[in-house]
């Protein structure tokens, strides 16, 4: 059967450094950090007081206030992020087969603030059971993807994933799926994570995961560098509408660009750290070539996972040096976490919308917050530190790695006709 081609026709975003898809890109290119003191929850007593937060963010601005009591802030983000992106696609129920739209949303966590509040209000009580009627709706993370696809009408295949960090791009993965093999026209697809809360600061601390640098929290997230420690939790929502290309050319939409391929693979190693010798990540790179038919020598950019922790980044540079070889040296490579934190389920779908923009405007951003190399990491190789970088890019890759040892990873590349 011939695959038909997948493009994307409308984007959305709700970061750390941006609201919008314009705010966020621009945050990107000039090297914005996201981070600072956590405003949500109390966090005096924790190991990590800071967080990449959304800043000037109320639901209300975009929602109902009984609307947005009913769903917990992961759903809040999804359905504004995904009203941004239909909005510009220029698709609606009266102008697409609403039968043949549908939405693949992902979250690595869901309802945690939802359930975090409702568990701690039984215990603050008499031992009688007064539950929200709305807790379990409003925790359970496929509910994102019922919100959107009940706000616009859209009855297509509609479903969650989640695979920790790699969440999102996985479901950008299964939304390229459905539209090559015709079983949609237009798929809504990303992710939405907000966890910033006691139990979700509290439960990375105990792991050790997250970065403790609370003298300095803007440059906490540092990729690459020598003295990293660990990663600075993130929240927010990306949304791509993605298309069969005829079906877009046909309505006349624009074009961001075409999704060549996709992988996805397993460590089987360690349920939180990564194989030492990045064997999954190798494995998920050279599964997208060939689902892509390309190779690296046609890959310009790539978006890494760089989370900022001692043993991951290193592992996934062994494994790109693995993959590209010499043409490792003439990639640009940054970690846009450095800026945007790490915002776990959607982080897969933030970082690929940047991969996006790279090669819309043939620009890379950094890595920000670089003081010292490390001597483990390849040196020659092009990290784009501190500033966005100007050039040629005909196709970029996204990376992602999840807890349990979950890896996807997405290629998208210039449209031509």
């Amino acid at each position: 059967m011939q695959l038909k081609r997948v493009v994307v026709t409308g984007i959305g975003a709700l970061t750390p450094i941006g609201n919008s898809l314009q705010e966020y890109w621009n945050g990107l290119i000039n090297g914005v950090s996201g981070a600072d003191f956590i405003t949500q929850f109390d966090a005096s007593k924790f190991k990590t007081r800071f967080a990449c937060e959304l800043k000037n963010f109320d639901p209300l601005n975009f929602l109902d206030r009984k609307e947005a009591r009913k769903i917990d802030r992961f759903t809040q983000t999804a359905i504004i992020s995904s009203d941004q992106a239909v909005l510009d696609a220029g698709i609606n129920k009266d102008n697409v087969n609403v039968d043949r739209v549908g939405v693949v949303f992902a979250s690595g966590i869901g309802g945690l603030i939802t359930f975090q509040e409702e568990v701690m209000n039984f215990a603050k009580g008499d031992g009688t059971p007064r539950y929200n009627p709305f807790f379990i709706p409003k925790m359970i993370l496929d509910i994102a993807a019922g919100h959107i696809s009940m706000r616009h009408g859209f009855r297509g295949p509609n479903f969650a994933v989640v695979s920790a960090c790699a969440s999102s791009t996985n479901a950008i993965m299964d939304a390229f799926n459905l539209i090559r093999l015709g079983k949609a026209d237009i798929i809504l697809t990303g992710g939405a994570e907000s966890v910033i809360s006691e139990a979700g600061v509290g439960g990375f601390n105990a792991m050790k995961a997250l970065s403790e640098r609370n003298e300095d929290p803007k440059t906490a997230s540092r990729p690459y560098d020598k003295e990293r420690d660990g990663f600075v939790m993130g929240e927010g929502s990306g949304v791509l509408v993605v298309e069969e290309l005829e079906h877009a050319l046909k309505r006349g939409a624009k074009i961001y660009c075409e999704i060549a391929g996709c992988g996805a693979t397993a460590d089987a190693h360690h349920i939180t750290a990564p194989h030492p010798e990045g064997l999954g990540a190798k494995n998920v790179m050279l599964a997208a070539f060939e689902d892509a038919g390309m190779k690296p020598e046609d890959i310009d950019y790539i978006n890494t996972h760089g989370t900022s922790t001692p043993l991951g980044d290193i592992a996934e540079v062994k494994a790109i040096t693995d993959v590209f070889g010499e043409h490792a040296y003439n990639v640009n490579i940054s970690s846009t976490k450095s800026m945007t934190g790490h915002c776990l389920g959607a982080a897969g779908v933030v970082e690929a919308i940047a991969c996006i923009m790279s090669v819309v405007h043939d620009i890379v951003p950094p890595t920000i917050n670089h003081f010292n190399d490390d001597p483990e990491l390849d040196q020659r190789l092009n990290f784009t530190f501190d500033k966005a970088q100007q050039r040629p890019v005909r196709a970029a890759l996204s990376n992602t790695f999840g807890f349990g040892g979950h890896n996807a990873c997405v290629i998208v590349k210039k449209y031509k006709a």
